[in-house]
Parts: structure tokens; C-alpha cells; sequence
């Protein structure tokens, strides 16, 4: 199989929903992201063999294969072809696995993958009526996040919201409301932190004619004090709050994939070598708990272990979920895990973050010198995806 390689990664900064970007299409945003590969890398669009991305919702702006709409908008070709998965959450992770896949058996040398999620201008939708002159009242459903529309077939305890589901994780996992508090003050402090330093500046492209210079969603400034105080948000006496959440964001990342061919010709070095890739389902009213088995898939297949890795970027969907993993992997340091902070405080745009997290892992693998990095995330109604890199 032919060796994948992790050529370049950007993203654009993720902002709040209703906030910077919420008033940039989703088509528009991933077409940001496609001429900003172009201009860093200097490759001319028209030797890309394919364009893969991921998008959660769909159901708007994004709709009609949104890769085909942000190549045709990046100005690139009308030859080079586009497709979109989703896997919801993992959606844009997902594209990186298909692309690499086409590119390990040979189907293609050099592939742009890529997500997008604008939340705040997810549509509401309306059903048709069964028949004509309906007499009731008609629902409007938001895309936002979560179920909607929901089949009667499927078991009730499979449906209930992520919110609740991650209540049910946290009572099984026994993870109590103080470590979240104490897990999403860590992911803010960091966030903070690496901005400061500089370490976001090589990942980050601006969005034209917006003026956001870093990820809206940080809370440089919240205590300890500020997170205990806030109310639950899904059950009374419950434990998970809008402060040890991920919050509603948009935002879109792309990277560069492509073969050691590829990599001669643009004449760049890569920043990391596709070394594993793992799926892996459970129970939808336990989504949270997918990273686990799903990472051990992708470590088994690139041959190492725990102790190999040097850094770790798992999704933090809610603090409650990313803390329930990381106690089912009691061989793994908790300390190489969001060491520039995590969604929590980046922001969770569905459909990009998976290229954010590879785009991350990679930075920081390269920052110390190489090594063994995984990247992971939950996803709603029960899955996980994971990949793991070697640099």
C-alpha cells in the first residue's frame, strides 16, 4: 500500500453562533479554506485527483454536495471533482480517511479534505403534509444539532439529546460536576495560552472581509468560581452546563493529502505520515464513549501502543464525554491530551472539526520532534473515528 502523507492544514478561526462568521455561507467559508491551501502550498487546483468534505447539517446553504460548490467557488477547474460525507460530527475527519484510503490504493496522489459547519445559519425545516389542505398546525424543526424528525421505529432511550445522553454517561462513569468545571477551565486556560504564543498562527487563514483574528468562543477570563455557578442545562439537579460544553460554532478547516510523489512534486515536506485509521459504533444514548474502541482500532493497525504516543487531541464534545474516555484509557497520560486546549473553548463547528484536530495533532507533533500522535471524537447516535499519525 502506498505510503499517505499530511502535506499542509488550515482552518479558519471558529466563531460563535450568531457571532463573526454568521453572516458567511457555509459554501463560502470551505471555498476560504481550498484557496488558502492553494496559495500556501502553491499547487495549481488542477492536479488535485479529488476534493472530499465533510459537513454535518446539509440542509441549506450547505446543501447539493457542498465540496462541488466550494471548488467551483475557489475558482478551481470545473474538472476536478468533489464529494461530501457525513458522519456528523467526524464528518471531516471522515473525508481525511476516505482520502487517504484512495490514496494508499493507488486511486489518487493528491487529495484536498476538508469540513465546514455554519450553525448559526442552520435552516429550520418543514415537512410536507401526507396530503393537500392540511387542517392542523405544522412544526418547524431547527438543523441546529441534534435529532429531529425522528423515525417512531427507533427505541426512545437511543433518542433522547445529547445533553441527557452525556448525562447518562456521566453517571456511569461516576465523572462528577466539579472534574468537568475543572476539565473545561483547563481547556479554556490552554486555548488561551497557545494563542498567546503564537502556536495557532501556521493554522489559521482569515476569512475576507471579517474581522476575526482568533477563535471567539475562548473565555480567557472564567474561573473556577464562574463555571460552579453556572445553572444545568438538561436536567434539574443535573451536572453538565453551557460552561462544560462545546458551544455552537462555524468555522471550516481543509488540508493536503497526497503520496511522497505528490510531496516531491509541490516540492514540500510533509508534516505527518497517515499511519492508522479505526471506526468503531456503541450504544446512541452512550455517543460519547465512540472514541474508545475506535482509537484502540486505529492504534492496533498502525502497530504501537499507549506509552508510543506523544500527543493526543480528543474532541471535547462535553467535558463529562472527553472525561469518560479518557478514564476508560487508563494507560494513557492525561497531560499530552488538548495541550493548546480543546473544542470546549476552540469551538466544535461539526463538520470542521475533525480537520482541526489533525491539523492540530500535526503542529504539535512537529513542535517536538516527531513522533506518535492520535486524533479522535465522539459522534452522535454512537460512533467514534480516530486516526493516527507519525511524524
Amino acid at each position: 500500500m502506498t505510503e499517505v502523507f499530511l502535506l499542509d492544514g488550515v482552518r479558519t478561526p471558529f466563531g460563535r453562533h450568531g457571532g463573526a462568521l454568521s453572516g458567511v455561507r457555509p459554501d463560502d467559508l470551505a471555498a476560504v479554506v481550498l484557496r488558502a491551501l492553494t496559495e500556501r502550498v502553491g499547487f495549481d487546483p488542477g492536479s488535485v485527483d479529488e476534493v472530499v468534505f465533510g459537513a454535518a447539517n446539509q440542509s441549506g446553504e450547505d446543501n447539493r454536495n457542498v465540496a462541488r460548490m466550494a471548488t467551483l467557488l475557489a475558482g478551481w477547474p470545473t474538472s476536478v471533482p468533489g464529494t461530501t460525507v457525513n458522519r456528523l460530527c467526524g464528518s471531516s475527519l471522515d473525508a481525511a480517511m476516505h482520502a487517504s484510503r484512495m490514496i494508499a490504493v493507488g486511486d489518487a496522489s493528491l487529495v484536498a479534505v476538508g469540513g465546514v459547519e455554519s450553525m448559526s445559519r442552520a435552516p429550520w425545516v418543514l415537512p410536507k403534509p401526507a396530503k393537500g389542505f392540511p387542517a392542523a398546525d405544522a412544526t418547524l424543526h431547527s438543523t441546529t444539532l441534534g435529532w429531529r424528525m425522528v423515525n417512531p421505529a427507533m427505541p426512545p432511550q437511543w433518542t433522547v439529546s445529547l445533553g441527557e445522553s452525556t448525562e447518562i454517561l456521566a453517571d456511569q462513569s461516576e465523572v462528577d460536576r466539579a472534574s468537568q468545571d475543572e476539565f473545561a477551565l483547563r481547556s479554556h486556560r490552554l486555548a488561551a495560552a497557545a494563542w498567546a504564543a503564537g502556536r495557532f498562527d501556521e493554522q489559521i487563514v482569515a476569512v475576507p472581509g471579517i474581522e476575526l483574528a482568533r477563535d471567539e468562543s475562548i473565555r480567557a477570563d472564567t474561573t473556577a468560581a464562574k463555571l460552579a455557578g453556572l445553572k444545568p442545562v438538561f436536567r434539574p439537579q443535573g451536572t453538565v452546563t453551557a460552561g462544560n460544553s462545546s458551544p455552537l460554532n462555524d468555522g471550516a478547516s481543509a488540508l493536503l493529502l497526497g503520496d511522497a510523489d505528490a510531496a516531491r512534486r509541490l516540492d514540500v515536506t510533509p508534516l505527518a505520515r497517515v499511519a492508522g485509521r479505526g471506526a468503531a459504533g456503541v450504544d446512541p444514548d452512550v455517543f460519547g464513549l465512540g472514541p474508545v474502541r475506535a482509537a484502540e482500532i486505529a492504534l492496533r493497525r498502525a502497530g504501537i501502543g499507549w506509552s508510543d504516543l506523544t500527543a493526543v487531541e480528543l474532541n471535547e464534545a462535553f467535558a463529562a464525554q472527553a472525561l469518560a474516555c479518557l478514564r476508560a484509557w487508563p494507560e494513557l497520560d492525561p497531560e499530552i491530551v488538548n495541550t493548546d486546549g480543546g473544542a470546549i473553548a476552540l469551538g466544535h463547528p461539526l463538520g470542521a472539526s475533525g480537520g482541526r484536530l489533525l491539523t492540530q495533532l500535526a503542529h504539535r507533533l512537529r513542535r517536538a520532534g516527531g513522533g506518535w500522535g492520535l486524533a479522535t471524537l465522539c459522534i452522535g447516535v454512537g460512533q467514534g473515528l480516530a486516526v493516527v499519525l507519525q511524524a
